[in-house]
């Protein structure tokens, strides 16, 4: 089986931006399993590039229409602001399990548990140290989260 034909159900290594986009929705809800280190971080890079356009958008919704008051220098967002805010939120809500789900197997791509996820809530090294857990290199080890 080569690469580009590989089943969901493993990792697909060197994977393209747009194979990576495809199996991170098809994946949307699953924890077991593996996920390359190219499905992992174009999956980051496709979030990072929504999530800028639409903080783009908001911000643009939210200066359309909007009324500065001079003397007391109080700004009021334009009546699209809300709007913004809905589509931004709602894009949030739509990628968190799936988010998470990615995350997870990547972990088990290392050949850790997912649970080492929860590391990322120690305050001020926990991002850190899940960083870097994110970027090992795979483990062939890992092999036995495959479902």
């Amino acid at each position: 089986m080569t690469n580009a034909s590989a089943s969901l159900s493993q990792p697909l290594y060197g994977a393209t931006f747009g194979q990576a986009f495809t199996r991170f929705w098809k994946k949307y809800a699953t924890f077991t399993g593996r996920a390359s280190r190219s499905e992992f971080w174009w999956w980051y890079l496709a979030y990072l590039l929504i999530s800028t356009v639409l903080s783009i958008v908001l911000t643009i919704l939210a200066f359309a229409g909007a009324t500065f008051d001079g003397p007391t220098t109080a700004t009021t967002p334009g009546p699209l602001f809300g709007v913004g805010m809905a589509i931004l939120g709602l894009w949030f809500l739509v990628i968190i399990v799936p988010t998470l789900a990615i995350s997870w197997r990547r972990l088990h791509d290392t050949n850790r548990s997912g649970l080492w996820w929860f590391v990322g809530f120690i305050p001020v090294v926990g991002g850190i140290i899940l960083l870097v857990l994110l970027v090992l290199d795979s483990d062939p080890a890992g092999a036995r989260f495959d479902a």
